[in-house]
């Protein structure tokens, strides 16, 4: 071991607990005086506005779920031109992987490249002032470019870590993390995750169990003129949705929340139709709850058909587990990897919000929520400021994402080290 591994060691032991500090970190600010991580992040700082214009780029490709094939490629050459080992697998995740030197943690950072875009979206960037304005700037492409300034920033310091720093570009994050779940089935399991994903200030811990369900009614059909007293399965999916709307869980964060989002079906004027069907957008960070209210609104469905004497079709479109409540998730907030998310922000200034706003958030809708429920210490962590995501004016303030940059960097530093401070067992 070199003597400047020594001395990171030393100084980032993990201090007992006191009244003012609840929770292990592996921060200490003397790290900043290390010399070749300060090189790093001044050479984060010199090429900012290269990383801005990389940002801008990689927004005005196409990105929508399913095409992301530009971006990959870009993602792909980028990662091969830094020395990674790079490779992509049968759904179109990009992989690379910074070798370590053995002995240490390895650590996953996945940034998605897709948006909820279509590709006939003109997704051409404008910028006015600190502000760039464009559909998918903020989700989810500015991750993607924070991600390969973090490598290149690594390689120019000659920073060396213990740990394996893996580098993961996922596809389909926005139609219910695919890639990150077809990731983790088909490679070792890591041992910490961190999803770039979301604006920066609170740590997401958790997981927000997500299920999609469409609901699909049918019947034989009749003309409108015969139709008096046949089945009909505008009854049935109506007497259903007002029963699901009656439902009243508790609310979030440790209750659920439900929604009817589309209705479908019908061809003509003048007939029963033969086909409808509405989904529902089931949602609840508590595993137990979320299976509940879905076996309950499947009852609802079923008896709202077989009262109507029409066919009802349930088709279940994704069914992303729940990662737990709070209290559930104490063991998961007591992992150091949160609180040193949280002191790097801080030590960086990052803008929590207002007083006394949340640091850590024990839910998330993000890639890291496979990692949770799998029992990954797994955390996502911002990438800059900005908002209207998944809308035609979404924004991003982009000199924030030089302090996604940076934390990045630190995290990966940090923990590529391979600090292992003791902490409870991470249980979702």
């Amino acid at each position: 071991m070199r003597p400047i591994q020594l001395i990171v060691l030393a100084a980032l032991t993990v201090a007992p607990l006191t009244a003012q500090q609840q929770h292990p970190t592996a921060w200490d600010p003397a790290y900043l005086n290390r010399p070749d991580v300060r090189a790093a992040l001044d050479h984060l700082e010199r090429g900012f506005p290269k990383q801005v214009d990389e940002w801008i780029r990689i927004a005005q490709m196409p990105g929508k779920s399913g095409h992301e094939q530009q971006r990959a490629a870009y993602l792909r050459a980028e990662m091969e031109k830094a020395g990674l080992r790079v490779s992509s697998d049968s759904i179109g995740n990009v992989t690379g992987v910074r070798t370590g030197t053995g002995g240490g943690p390895t650590i996953v950072f996945a940034a998605h490249m897709d948006i909820v875009h279509s590709l006939a979206t003109n997704t051409t960037v404008r910028r006015a002032g600190d502000t760039l304005h464009a559909p998918g700037i903020f989700d989810n492409s500015s991750s993607v470019a924070n991600m390969l300034a973090s490598i290149r920033a690594l390689n120019a310091a000659k920073i060396v870590t213990k740990g394996d720093l893996v580098f993961v570009g996922t596809v389909q994050e926005e139609l219910g993390l695919r890639g990150m779940a077809y990731w983790l089935a088909h490679n070792p399991k890591p041992d910490l995750l961190i999803a770039m994903d979301g604006g920066l200030g609170a740590v997401s811990y958790g997981a927000l169990g997500i299920y999609w369900t469409r609901y699909r009614f049918k019947s034989a059909g009749s003309h409108t003129l015969r139709s008096r007293g046949q089945p009909t399965p505008v009854l049935a999916m109506a007497d259903a949705v007002q029963r699901i709307y009656k439902l009243q869980p508790a609310p979030l964060p440790n209750g659920a929340v439900i929604n009817v989002g589309q209705v479908h079906g019908g061809e003509i004027f003048n007939g029963i139709p033969q086909d409808l069907f509405f989904t529902v957008d089931l949602r609840s960070p508590d595993p137990v709850l979320l299976d509940s209210l879905d076996r309950m609104i499947t009852r609802i469905a079923q008896e709202a058909a077989t009262r109507e004497k029409v066919l009802l079709v349930v088709e279940a479109e994704q069914k992303n587990g729940a990662g737990g409540t709070e209290r559930m998730l104490a063991p998961a907030r007591a992992h150091p990897l949160v609180q040193t998310a949280i002191d790097i922000q801080k030590q960086l200034n990052v803008d929590f919000g207002m007083p006394g706003a949340a640091e850590a958030l024990a839910t998330g809708s993000t890639d890291a929520n496979i990692g949770v429920v799998m029992g990954i210490p797994s955390i996502a962590i911002g990438r800059s400021q900005g908002g209207d995501q998944h809308t035609l004016t979404e924004w991003a303030h982009w000199p924030s994402a030089l302090q996604g940059t940076k934390l990045t960097l630190l995290l990966a530093t940090t923990f590529g080290d391979g600090v292992k401070p003791v902490a409870p067992r991470f249980v979702p």
